[in-house]
Protein backbone atom coordinates (compact mmCIF):
# COMPACT_ATOMS: atom_id res chain seq x y z
CA UNK A 1 0.00 0.00 0.00
CA UNK A 2 1.46 3.11 -0.90
CA UNK A 3 0.44 6.80 0.44
CA UNK A 4 -1.59 7.84 -2.49
CA UNK A 5 -3.86 5.12 -2.02
CA UNK A 6 -4.16 6.19 1.61
CA UNK A 7 -4.75 10.36 0.76
CA UNK A 8 -7.03 8.92 -2.34
CA UNK A 9 -10.20 10.94 -1.97
CA UNK A 10 -11.89 8.71 -2.79
CA UNK A 11 -10.65 5.86 -0.28
CA UNK A 12 -10.59 8.63 2.05
CA UNK A 13 -15.02 9.07 1.60
CA UNK A 14 -15.51 5.45 2.01
CA UNK A 15 -13.79 5.54 5.22
CA UNK A 16 -15.85 8.44 6.63
CA UNK A 17 -19.03 6.94 5.23
CA UNK A 18 -18.16 3.29 6.76
CA UNK A 19 -17.26 5.52 10.18
CA UNK A 20 -20.18 7.25 9.66
CA UNK A 21 -22.50 4.27 9.22
CA UNK A 22 -20.79 2.01 12.18
CA UNK A 23 -21.67 4.87 14.75
CA UNK A 24 -25.09 5.04 13.58
CA UNK A 25 -25.81 1.52 14.36
CA UNK A 26 -23.86 1.40 17.83
CA UNK A 27 -25.58 4.46 18.67
CA UNK A 28 -29.64 2.77 17.49
CA UNK A 29 -28.40 -0.61 19.41
CA UNK A 30 -26.71 0.67 22.55
CA UNK A 31 -30.44 1.19 24.19
CA UNK A 32 -30.84 -2.42 23.96
CA UNK A 33 -27.50 -3.62 24.60
CA UNK A 34 -27.47 -1.77 27.65
CA UNK A 35 -31.22 -2.51 29.56
CA UNK A 36 -29.73 -4.11 32.21
CA UNK A 37 -26.74 -1.77 33.10
CA UNK A 38 -28.32 -0.78 36.28
CA UNK A 39 -28.47 -3.94 37.67
CA UNK A 40 -24.77 -4.44 36.33
CA UNK A 41 -23.93 -1.43 38.39
CA UNK A 42 -25.89 -1.96 41.42
CA UNK A 43 -24.35 -5.59 41.48
CA UNK A 44 -20.78 -4.34 41.05
CA UNK A 45 -21.96 -2.10 44.94
CA UNK A 46 -22.08 -5.41 46.21
CA UNK A 47 -18.37 -5.64 46.35
CA UNK A 48 -17.74 -2.82 47.94
CA UNK A 49 -20.11 -3.61 50.43
CA UNK A 50 -18.83 -6.66 51.33
CA UNK A 51 -14.92 -5.83 51.50
CA UNK A 52 -16.66 -3.30 54.27
CA UNK A 53 -18.35 -6.32 56.00
CA UNK A 54 -15.00 -8.27 55.66
CA UNK A 55 -13.31 -5.40 57.24
CA UNK A 56 -15.30 -4.73 59.78
CA UNK A 57 -15.33 -8.44 60.97
CA UNK A 58 -11.46 -8.76 60.70
CA UNK A 59 -10.97 -5.55 62.71
CA UNK A 60 -13.47 -7.35 65.74
CA UNK A 61 -11.61 -10.31 65.45
CA UNK A 62 -8.29 -8.60 65.85
CA UNK A 63 -9.09 -6.29 68.41
CA UNK A 64 -8.64 -3.14 66.58
CA UNK A 65 -5.19 -5.13 64.99
CA UNK A 66 -5.41 -2.94 61.75
CA UNK A 67 -5.56 -6.21 59.86
CA UNK A 68 -8.35 -4.86 56.93
CA UNK A 69 -9.06 -7.29 54.46
CA UNK A 70 -8.97 -5.26 50.54
CA UNK A 71 -9.06 -6.67 47.23
CA UNK A 72 -6.06 -7.61 45.54
CA UNK A 73 -5.12 -6.81 42.09
CA UNK A 74 -3.26 -9.45 40.86
CA UNK A 75 -3.09 -8.11 36.72
CA UNK A 76 -0.68 -7.87 33.99
CA UNK A 77 -1.21 -3.70 34.40
CA UNK A 78 -0.12 -4.24 38.30
CA UNK A 79 2.97 -6.60 37.44
CA UNK A 80 4.20 -4.24 34.84
CA UNK A 81 3.52 -1.04 36.95
CA UNK A 82 5.44 -3.06 40.41
CA UNK A 83 8.22 -3.74 37.87
CA UNK A 84 8.86 -0.42 36.55
CA UNK A 85 8.20 1.36 39.98
CA UNK A 86 5.32 3.86 37.62
CA UNK A 87 3.58 4.30 40.86
CA UNK A 88 6.55 6.60 42.17
CA UNK A 89 7.60 7.57 38.57
CA UNK A 90 4.40 8.68 37.60
CA UNK A 91 3.13 9.69 41.45
CA UNK A 92 -0.28 11.72 41.30
CA UNK A 93 -1.78 12.03 44.44
CA UNK A 94 -4.75 13.08 43.26
CA UNK A 95 -5.40 9.81 40.91
CA UNK A 96 -7.51 7.54 43.88
CA UNK A 97 -9.88 10.67 44.12
CA UNK A 98 -10.23 11.33 39.96
CA UNK A 99 -10.96 7.49 39.59
CA UNK A 100 -13.69 7.71 42.04
CA UNK A 101 -15.41 10.39 40.25
CA UNK A 102 -14.96 8.34 37.21
CA UNK A 103 -16.85 5.70 38.84
CA UNK A 104 -13.78 3.50 38.80
CA UNK A 105 -13.01 2.10 42.69
CA UNK A 106 -10.03 -0.27 44.21
CA UNK A 107 -6.37 -0.96 43.24
CA UNK A 108 -7.10 -2.36 39.86
CA UNK A 109 -8.12 0.86 38.26
CA UNK A 110 -5.12 2.43 39.71
CA UNK A 111 -2.77 0.25 38.10
CA UNK A 112 -4.46 0.53 34.64
CA UNK A 113 -4.26 4.35 34.70
CA UNK A 114 -0.20 4.16 35.29
CA UNK A 115 0.15 1.24 32.88
CA UNK A 116 -1.99 3.48 29.94
CA UNK A 117 -0.15 6.69 30.95
CA UNK A 118 3.00 4.88 30.56
CA UNK A 119 2.51 3.12 27.45
CA UNK A 120 0.25 5.63 25.34
CA UNK A 121 3.20 8.14 24.71
CA UNK A 122 5.12 5.76 23.10
CA UNK A 123 1.78 3.74 20.94
CA UNK A 124 0.99 7.61 19.71
CA UNK A 125 4.51 8.12 19.07
CA UNK A 126 5.10 4.74 17.61
CA UNK A 127 1.84 5.53 15.27
CA UNK A 128 2.64 8.90 14.31
CA UNK A 129 5.97 7.48 13.05
CA UNK A 130 4.93 4.89 11.07
CA UNK A 131 2.48 7.10 9.75
CA UNK A 132 4.98 10.02 8.64
CA UNK A 133 8.67 7.98 8.24
CA UNK A 134 7.28 4.38 7.14
CA UNK A 135 3.87 5.03 4.96
CA UNK A 136 5.05 8.48 4.26
CA UNK A 137 1.69 9.65 4.41
CA UNK A 138 2.29 13.79 2.85
CA UNK A 139 5.09 15.50 1.44
CA UNK A 140 6.52 16.80 4.81
CA UNK A 141 10.25 18.13 5.73
CA UNK A 142 11.68 15.39 7.66
CA UNK A 143 11.85 17.91 10.64
CA UNK A 144 8.05 18.57 10.11
CA UNK A 145 7.92 14.68 10.77
CA UNK A 146 9.67 14.92 14.08
CA UNK A 147 7.50 17.79 15.46
CA UNK A 148 4.74 16.03 14.34
CA UNK A 149 5.63 12.97 16.20
CA UNK A 150 6.98 14.12 19.43
CA UNK A 151 3.08 16.23 19.30
CA UNK A 152 1.94 12.70 19.00
CA UNK A 153 3.67 11.41 22.12
CA UNK A 154 2.35 14.29 24.28
CA UNK A 155 -0.82 14.50 23.30
CA UNK A 156 -0.57 10.32 24.35
CA UNK A 157 0.77 11.14 27.61
CA UNK A 158 -1.67 13.63 28.46
CA UNK A 159 -4.69 11.21 26.92
CA UNK A 160 -5.41 9.15 29.70
CA UNK A 161 -5.81 12.34 31.71
CA UNK A 162 -8.35 13.39 29.38
CA UNK A 163 -10.53 10.39 29.17
CA UNK A 164 -10.60 10.56 33.02
CA UNK A 165 -11.67 13.91 33.03
CA UNK A 166 -14.66 13.36 30.21
CA UNK A 167 -15.84 10.58 31.99
CA UNK A 168 -16.16 12.32 35.07
CA UNK A 169 -17.78 15.08 33.40
CA UNK A 170 -20.60 12.51 32.23
CA UNK A 171 -20.97 10.98 35.20
CA UNK A 172 -21.55 14.17 37.32
CA UNK A 173 -23.75 16.06 34.62
CA UNK A 174 -25.98 12.38 34.95
CA UNK A 175 -26.00 13.01 38.85
CA UNK A 176 -26.69 16.77 38.68
CA UNK A 177 -30.00 16.16 36.78
CA UNK A 178 -31.10 14.01 38.89
CA UNK A 179 -30.21 15.07 42.63
CA UNK A 180 -33.21 17.71 42.86
CA UNK A 181 -35.75 14.29 42.15
CA UNK A 182 -34.10 12.37 44.15
CA UNK A 183 -33.71 14.75 47.80
CA UNK A 184 -37.53 15.04 47.03
CA UNK A 185 -37.91 11.15 47.30
CA UNK A 186 -35.71 11.03 50.15
CA UNK A 187 -37.40 14.12 52.17
CA UNK A 188 -40.94 12.07 51.33
CA UNK A 189 -39.07 9.06 52.59
CA UNK A 190 -37.66 10.34 56.00
CA UNK A 191 -41.03 12.55 56.85
CA UNK A 192 -42.81 8.83 56.27
CA UNK A 193 -40.90 7.81 58.97
CA UNK A 194 -38.57 5.49 56.91
CA UNK A 195 -34.79 5.49 58.52
CA UNK A 196 -31.92 6.98 56.28
CA UNK A 197 -30.63 4.09 55.43
CA UNK A 198 -33.92 2.49 54.40
CA UNK A 199 -34.72 5.44 52.65
CA UNK A 200 -31.68 5.91 50.51
CA UNK A 201 -31.96 2.72 49.31
CA UNK A 202 -35.56 3.55 48.68
CA UNK A 203 -34.21 5.99 46.54
CA UNK A 204 -31.57 5.03 45.01
CA UNK A 205 -33.71 1.89 43.54
CA UNK A 206 -36.34 4.51 42.27
CA UNK A 207 -33.98 7.09 40.81
CA UNK A 208 -32.29 4.27 39.02
CA UNK A 209 -34.11 4.96 35.80
CA UNK A 210 -32.98 8.12 35.06
CA UNK A 211 -29.63 8.22 36.15
CA UNK A 212 -27.89 4.59 37.14
CA UNK A 213 -24.63 6.48 38.43
CA UNK A 214 -26.68 8.62 41.33
CA UNK A 215 -28.47 4.89 42.19
CA UNK A 216 -24.73 3.49 42.53
CA UNK A 217 -23.29 5.84 44.20
CA UNK A 218 -26.43 6.11 47.21
CA UNK A 219 -26.40 2.46 47.16
CA UNK A 220 -22.39 2.45 47.91
CA UNK A 221 -23.25 5.09 50.27
CA UNK A 222 -26.34 3.27 51.98
CA UNK A 223 -23.41 0.19 52.65
CA UNK A 224 -20.72 2.24 53.78
CA UNK A 225 -23.48 3.78 56.61
CA UNK A 226 -23.57 0.17 57.29
CA UNK A 227 -19.86 -1.01 58.04
CA UNK A 228 -17.61 2.04 58.69
CA UNK A 229 -17.04 2.99 62.21
CA UNK A 230 -18.50 6.59 61.87
CA UNK A 231 -21.71 7.49 59.39
CA UNK A 232 -19.97 10.94 58.61
CA UNK A 233 -17.48 9.11 56.63
CA UNK A 234 -19.81 7.98 54.15
CA UNK A 235 -21.39 11.26 53.81
CA UNK A 236 -18.06 12.81 53.21
CA UNK A 237 -17.33 9.30 50.59
CA UNK A 238 -20.16 10.41 48.66
CA UNK A 239 -19.42 14.37 48.55
CA UNK A 240 -15.77 13.80 47.71
CA UNK A 241 -16.75 11.14 45.07
CA UNK A 242 -19.33 13.34 43.47
CA UNK A 243 -17.19 16.94 43.82
CA UNK A 244 -20.30 18.76 43.01
CA UNK A 245 -21.27 21.49 45.49
CA UNK A 246 -24.77 20.94 45.57
CA UNK A 247 -23.98 17.39 47.06
CA UNK A 248 -21.57 18.94 49.25
CA UNK A 249 -24.04 21.30 50.79
CA UNK A 250 -26.31 18.48 51.53
CA UNK A 251 -24.08 15.77 53.39
CA UNK A 252 -23.08 18.57 55.05
CA UNK A 253 -26.81 19.57 56.21
CA UNK A 254 -26.87 15.70 57.08
CA UNK A 255 -23.88 15.47 59.14
CA UNK A 256 -25.18 18.58 61.13
CA UNK A 257 -28.39 17.31 61.82
CA UNK A 258 -27.28 13.86 63.03
CA UNK A 259 -24.22 15.65 65.14
CA UNK A 260 -26.62 18.22 67.13
CA UNK A 261 -30.35 16.62 66.54
CA UNK A 262 -31.85 19.18 64.33
CA UNK A 263 -34.25 18.13 61.91
CA UNK A 264 -33.53 16.31 58.97
CA UNK A 265 -36.97 16.76 56.85
CA UNK A 266 -36.30 20.85 57.10
CA UNK A 267 -32.55 20.70 56.36
CA UNK A 268 -33.76 18.37 53.10
CA UNK A 269 -36.29 20.73 52.27
CA UNK A 270 -34.22 23.66 52.00
CA UNK A 271 -31.71 21.89 50.30
CA UNK A 272 -33.78 20.41 47.83
CA UNK A 273 -35.25 23.83 47.26
CA UNK A 274 -31.75 25.18 46.17
CA UNK A 275 -30.68 22.50 44.19
CA UNK A 276 -33.37 22.94 42.05
CA UNK A 277 -32.91 26.84 41.84
CA UNK A 278 -28.82 25.93 41.20
CA UNK A 279 -30.26 23.83 37.89
CA UNK A 280 -32.33 26.44 36.60
CA UNK A 281 -29.90 28.45 37.01
CA UNK A 282 -27.36 26.45 35.28
CA UNK A 283 -29.75 26.16 32.30
CA UNK A 284 -30.22 30.24 32.34
CA UNK A 285 -26.60 30.26 31.56
CA UNK A 286 -26.45 27.49 28.68
CA UNK A 287 -29.41 29.18 27.11
CA UNK A 288 -27.73 32.83 27.64
CA UNK A 289 -24.64 31.49 25.86
CA UNK A 290 -26.25 29.62 23.19
CA UNK A 291 -26.65 32.89 20.58
CA UNK A 292 -22.83 33.46 20.74
CA UNK A 293 -22.27 30.28 20.29
CA UNK A 294 -24.58 29.96 17.33
CA UNK A 295 -22.96 33.16 15.67
CA UNK A 296 -20.07 31.72 13.87
CA UNK A 297 -21.98 28.30 12.81
CA UNK A 298 -24.95 30.59 11.43
CA UNK A 299 -21.47 33.04 9.76
CA UNK A 300 -20.12 29.86 8.29
CA UNK A 301 -22.87 27.97 7.29
CA UNK A 302 -26.09 29.54 7.17
CA UNK A 303 -25.23 33.16 5.71
CA UNK A 304 -23.14 31.68 2.35
CA UNK A 305 -26.39 28.89 1.24
CA UNK A 306 -28.54 32.09 2.03
CA UNK A 307 -26.78 34.55 -0.46
CA UNK A 308 -26.81 31.72 -2.66
CA UNK A 309 -30.47 31.21 -2.71
CA UNK A 310 -31.31 35.14 -2.84
CA UNK A 311 -28.35 35.85 -5.38
CA UNK A 312 -28.60 32.40 -7.53
CA UNK A 313 -31.49 33.30 -9.62
CA UNK A 314 -30.62 36.82 -10.12
CA UNK A 315 -26.74 35.78 -11.36
CA UNK A 316 -28.37 33.19 -14.10
CA UNK A 317 -30.32 36.30 -15.36
CA UNK A 318 -27.31 38.49 -15.87
CA UNK A 319 -25.80 35.71 -17.30
CA UNK A 320 -28.67 34.42 -19.84
CA UNK A 321 -29.38 38.53 -20.95
CA UNK A 322 -25.14 39.02 -21.18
Amino acid sequence: MDASTIVDPQNIFVVVIAIVFFATIVTLAKPMMNGDSLDKRLKSVANRREELRRRSRATIQTSGGGSALRHQDASVYKKVVDSLNLSKLLEDPKVVDKLAEAGFRGPKPVSTFYFFRFAMPFAMGLIAALLLFGVKVGELPTLSRFTFTGIAFVIGFYLPNLFISNVISKRRGSIVLAWPDALDLLLICVESGMSIESAIQKVAAEVGASSIELAEELTLMTAELSYLPERRMAYEGLSKRVNYAGVKAVMTAMIQAERYGTPLGTALRTMSKENRDMRMSAAEKKAAALPAKLTVPMILFFLPVLFVVILGPAILQVQEIM
